[in-house]
């Protein structure tokens, strides 16, 4: 992203530059949930789900099918904060599994995501709100009464529904990070509930 950037100057084109490395990985990220479903890392499947499917929805469903939200300024809110999130995250588990982790890095992965998770919160909001016209207007994905399974399903209200959702499961999720920064950084005994 930095490269590109450097080179063209501007953040048009990015996603589309990024878009094969972006939809590999954050579709690869499906592991996550297994590893935690077989107990390989002990976090809660129900916290990694959430984000997990939320990445590849914000991938999948409304950055790659819907093409005028590409160049959006929203979209690299979101491509940024999960970049850096990522790159925090691995290094930290990299350096945990080597039994060498540095001080810097176990602060980065507590006291990043401050900052990181609303302004990735806020770029995928303004990516989805920037979608809405799109899908108004073409009805795309959504399925219209009559027809012979007697269904219908309407994409525009589905992504209004999922940005509400966000009101919800945004303070869960954060503050749940919170818990595990006070846990691991200052030693404080959290006291979870079973999700």
């Amino acid at each position: 992203m930095v490269r590109f950037y450097m080179e063209k100057g501007t953040h048009r084109g990015l996603y589309k530059s990024i878009q094969k490395t972006l939809k590999f990985f954050q579709t690869f990220a499906l592991l996550e949930i297994v590893h935690c479903l077989i107990g390989i890392v002990p976090t809660s499947v129900l916290v990694t789900g959430v984000q997990v499917s939320s990445r590849i929805f914000m991938v999948w469903l409304v950055t790659h099918s819907i093409k005028p939200i590409q160049n959006e300024e929203s979209v690299v809110l979101f491509l940024v904060s999960w970049t850096v999130t990522e790159i925090t995250r691995y290094s930290f588990y990299t350096f945990s599994l080597l039994n060498h982790l540095p001080y810097f890095i176990k602060w980065a992965r507590y006291n990043f995501f401050i900052i990181l998770y609303p302004v990735g919160v806020a770029g995928e909001l303004l990516t989805i709100y920037a979608a809405l016209p799109y899908v108004k207007k073409t009805g795309m994905f959504s399925i219209r009464l009559p027809n012979k399974y007697n269904v219908s399903f309407d994409y525009y209200y589905f992504l209004l529904i999922t940005m509400a959702s966000y009101i919800p499961l945004f303070p869960q999720l954060y503050f749940h990070m919170l818990r595990q920064r006070r846990k691991v950084l200052h030693g404080e005994a959290v006291v979870e509930k079973d999700e």
